[in-house]
């Protein structure tokens, strides 16, 4: 089970963008990262090129890049404070909790 999931608010707490907040798009499991909602916002300029029977223009393309997963932290959401993620067994089944507050978070 991941401790930062798809859906959840997190903090930057390392590098360029730090202390801001956003929420996670993309986990990237295998590569220990995690893309984030308007946080390492990068630019790529793409060629003009034909595709079929169109011509797509030159143009610059914004896009968020991968962070590693140790930069960000889960916000608790009853604090709204930077967190750190437990897991325990409630009915049988494991779940995360939030070890600030206690919160389940699932």
């Amino acid at each position: 089970m991941q401790r930062i999931k798809k859906g959840d608010t997190v903090i930057v707490i390392a590098g360029e963008d730090i202390g801001l907040q956003g929420e996670v798009v993309e986990v990237r499991p295998r590569e220990n990262r995690v893309i984030v909602e308007g946080i390492n916002t990068h630019k790529r300029h793409r060629k003009a090129r034909q595709v079929g029977n169109q011509q797509i223009p030159a143009q610059i393309v914004e896009f968020d890049a991968p962070i590693h997963i140790s930069n960000v932290m889960l916000v608790d959401p009853e604090t709204k404070q930077p967190t750190r993620v437990g897991f325990k067994y409630e009915d049988g089944r494991k779940v995360r909790y939030a070890k600030k507050s206690g919160t389940i978070l699932d």
